[in-house]
């Protein structure tokens, strides 16, 4: 067979482009996961110390201030957060350095002028608000506090967003989930000692940002030249606005719903169910962190790939990288099904009664991971007003199935409204995604992963059978550790595909150079 001259150069290129490809999403995807965490557990301990120090009332002014400022943000932001991904990602694919410059400019002014007259709005209309609206003259004060933080809140944001575009998630990751969060906790601590009140950490909180947005500030002027002339292209102007206003409205509407399912939860059923299914809801928020890590270090990836043409490409990452998700989170999709009231348990007995709910949680959120980064490719692809006529379809079915179910079955009539709700969007993303682009997020070697699961629930059986018949924490830790091993010797004795085990090796080659480097200092 003859093979046409640089045939073979052009495969290896291909291969190694897919490599590099799927080594940012996975290096990036850990990068963000593990940022998370530890933005997680600084967030519960810097929680923990502000409630102990403010004392309820105190807590309450500073949540509703920073509420305000989070809700000003997402307007001021106008879908402008996901568009500076993309356009900076296409244009950095296409070397076109008037692109990125474009993209810039717009992603970080636009927001930057709608923040600064949300901000001047905020600031005149504090005491009406703070009297009319949360019957609180006291929370006037801090308003007027956060307005002034608001513009800086949404550079931070943009900034983090624009070396996202470039692939470089470190540099944003680090200074919003590791400076941010530590230098907010150090201030917090050190303020305990002086006086710390409701004002002075809504200072706190605004300085911290400002100092994350300094350090990321350099990093873009490391990763791109920014001594250029301010002009923006009115061609350019209107491409990422007629992306991003579909985007934004989606946005608001995702946090509209949110918020009214809690408010469904609390008039049509208790008050306290409305405590108990928050707690619930996130525990099975923190489950799919990994799952979200992967799906924002997609983004520039997919975009360049699909302005590039290369939807073969793009089909392989979107296996991979769902198949790896599927990998990580089936362990806990099981911890959740098996030992959902010891978990709850660890918040209190009261919290117990959602012991249904969280499983049926568990089963939404888990399918919401099955059908892959569908909703990633249709924003990163261009088709925003899919994404819009998705969100609104969302928002509706919420409402009509909140209404109906939550009064019949409370807690558990919640957790049924969004197990239907989002089994029925992710199921229709995949197939808009299958239906523009012919894809799937599946191939045969996800039957590895599920031989796994199955070895791993048999571990659970048989080790039931020789534990106590009365469960406490202790066995549930016993039981998952076993789990767990189990599920990870059964996926290594199944082994890994050729590009799977290449990848492997190359991180490995890479950590070794890495330990290597340092010992070398």
């Amino acid at each position: 067979m003859n093979i046409a001259p640089g045939a073979e150069n052009l495969g290896k290129a291909k291969v190694s482009n897919f490599e590099k490809n799927i080594s940012v999403v996975v290096k990036g995807g850990g990068i963000t996961f593990g940022g998370k965490l530890f933005l997680n557990v600084i967030r519960f301990g810097t929680a923990v110390l502000l409630a102990r120090i403010l004392g309820a009332d105190q807590l309450g002014l500073y949540n509703l201030s920073l509420s305000s400022m989070n809700i000003a943000m997402g307007l001021a932001i106008f879908g402008l957060d996901a568009a500076i991904i993309r356009f900076i990602a296409v244009s950095v694919g296409r070397k076109d350095d008037s692109g990125v410059w474009n993209a810039l400019q717009i992603g970080l002014v636009v927001p930057l002028v709608f923040s600064a007259l949300l901000g001047t709005a905020l600031y005149a209309l504090s005491f009406e608000i703070a009297e009319n609206v949360f019957h609180e003259p006291d929370l006037a004060p801090l308003l007027q506090l956060t307005s002034v933080f608001i513009p800086f809140m949404v550079v931070n944001d943009q900034l983090g967003n624009a070396l996202k575009g470039f692939k470089k998630f470190d540099a944003s990751v680090v200074p919003q989930y590791v400076y941010q969060p530590v230098t907010r906790l150090i201030l917090i601590g050190v303020l305990a000692f002086i006086g710390l009140n409701a004002k002075s950490a809504v200072v706190v909180f605004g300085l911290s940002s400002v100092t994350a947005s300094i350090v990321m500030f350099f990093s873009l002027k490391k990763q791109f030249n920014l001594k250029r002339t301010i002009k923006i292209n009115r061609g350019s102007l209107k491409e990422l606005l007629d992306f991003s206003f579909p985007v934004w409205i989606s946005s608001l509407l995702t946090k509209f719903q949110g918020n009214i399912q809690t408010l469904f939860i609390g008039t049509l059923n208790t008050i306290t169910g409305v405590g108990i299914f928050s707690v619930v809801d996130q525990i099975t928020n923190v489950s799919g962190e990994f799952s979200s890590s992967i799906n924002t270090t997609s983004k520039p990836v997919i975009a360049e790939l699909h302005d590039r043409g290369d939807i073969n490409q793009m089909e392989r990452i979107y296996q991979l990288a769902n198949k790896w998700v599927i990998i990580v989170q089936l362990p806990i999709f099981l911890f959740m099904m098996i030992f959902p009231e010891p978990i709850l348990s660890i918040f209190g007995e009261t919290y117990t009664d959602g012991t249904t709910a969280l499983m049926i949680l568990a089963v939404a959120n888990f399918s919401k991971v099955c059908t892959g980064m569908g909703g990633i490719i249709i924003d990163m692809t261009g088709h925003t007003k899919l994404k819009l006529f998705n969100s609104i379809l969302r928002l509706t079915m919420y409402i009509m199935l909140d209404y109906i179910l939550i009064p019949r079955w409370g807690l558990i009539g919640a957790a049924l409204a969004v197990l239907i709700g989002e089994g029925i969007m992710n199921l229709l993303r995949m197939f808009q995604v299958f239906w523009k682009f012919r894809i799937l997020p599946y191939n045969l070697s996800f039957i590895k992963p599920i031989i796994a699961a199955g070895a791993a629930l048999v571990s659970v059986y048989v080790i039931g059978i020789w534990l106590p018949g009365e469960k406490s924490l202790i066995f549930t830790a016993v039981d998952s550790a076993v789990m767990v091993l189990v599920y990870g010797a059964v996926l290594l004795v199944l082994g890994f595909s050729v590009e799977e085990a290449s990848l492997f090796k190359s991180f490995l080659g890479k950590a070794k150079r890495a330990v290597n480097g340092q010992r070398s200092i």
